[in-house]
């Protein structure tokens, strides 16, 4: 009736500064993605469907990372690894169903720059509100059907082998692991999903690009082309982390798996990825930057005042 999360506990002299590091990075996360949601959401020279997504896409990374992190920094403090049968699958559900959010919210954010870029002049018509909101809507929604079922899938295995599940959250791979008998069908069933809710959108992701970069590089001035680069290069860099690290998990057949490797891949697409999206839109973006130090200078004449 319950798994024994083994997490980090293999580093025994370094708990302390797991969790210091975790809660550190966490916080980061969170002031990080909750500027870019207020800015975006206060200043009028944002108000445009790139920044609409953009702070759709930073309420994800705090949901998302909401999922794992604190629970990793809870078994850090108190020792106490268990996790009920049904606060795995619970966990599992939403990872799954956050991850999915996040492989279509990149999707929609490249088909945003597509339109952008390739048809300029029809932008406003094409990313109106309600196609925006409409977009949105479905990224959020769209896994969770999907995710509920393979979630119910997965725990209706019979676990036999153990209860130990060697990473730091519940996670399809480690949980296989556990189970009795062949899980080829479930094996399966993971590639299909993975195909269906990530490499299909990162499809539309790469046909998109190709597109944007084939225009760019007909732009007649060097100047042109770096501005229009530089306003989809940020998206293409978070696509690439997300997608590089979650693809080489979840596609591996389940014998090249190993402890090591999976927690050090999770780590990248669960907690590093979100700690480096709000820096890299941020510090690549002149009109977010611009917007922050509005925001700070507006905060400093309220206190000078």
């Amino acid at each position: 009736m319950q798994f024994v999360l083994i997490g980090f506990s293999d580093l025994p002299n370094l708990q302390a500064f797991l969790f210091a590091a975790f809660f550190v990075v966490y916080i980061t996360i969170l002031i990080g993605n909750f500027l870019i949601i207020l800015i975006t959401s206060m200043d009028p020279a944002l108000q445009k469907p790139m920044y609409f997504f953009l702070a759709n896409f930073s309420s994800l990374e705090i949901c998302y990372v909401s999922v794992t992190v604190p629970r990793i920094l809870f078994n850090i403090e108190k020792q106490d690894r268990r996790i009920s049968l049904m606060s795995c699958a619970t966990q599992l559900c939403f990872f799954l169903i956050f991850g999915t959010t996040e492989c279509l919210l990149l999707a929609v954010m490249s088909y945003d720059r597509y339109v952008a870029i390739c048809n300029p002049l029809h932008y406003s018509l094409v990313m109106n509100p309600t196609k925006c909101t409409q977009l949105a809507a479905i990224s959020w929604l769209g896994g969770i059907p999907v995710q509920i079922v393979q979630t119910c899938q997965i725990f209706s295995m019979h676990f036999c082998n153990s209860n130990k599940i060697d990473h730091f959250f519940c996670d399809i791979p480690p949980i296989l692991k556990l189970a009795c008998g062949d899980t080829s069908v479930h094996e399966l069933s993971v590639y299909v999903v993975v195909m269906a809710v990530a490499a299909l959108p990162f499809m539309l992701v790469l046909t998109s690009y190709s597109k944007i970069i084939a225009i760019i590089l007909r732009l007649p001035t060097a100047a042109g082309r770096a501005k229009a680069f530089s306003t989809c290069s940020s998206h293409l860099l978070v696509v690439l982390l997300f997608y590089g690290s979650a693809t080489v998990t979840y596609l591996r057949p389940k014998s090249m798996h190993s402890p090591g490797t999976d927690k050090l891949l999770s780590l990248f697409y669960t907690i590093v990825t979100p700690m480096f999206n709000p820096l890299i839109y941020s510090l690549r973006n002149k009109e977010v930057i611009t917007a922050l130090k509005k925001l700070i200078f507006q905060k400093q004449g309220h206190v000078d005042t």
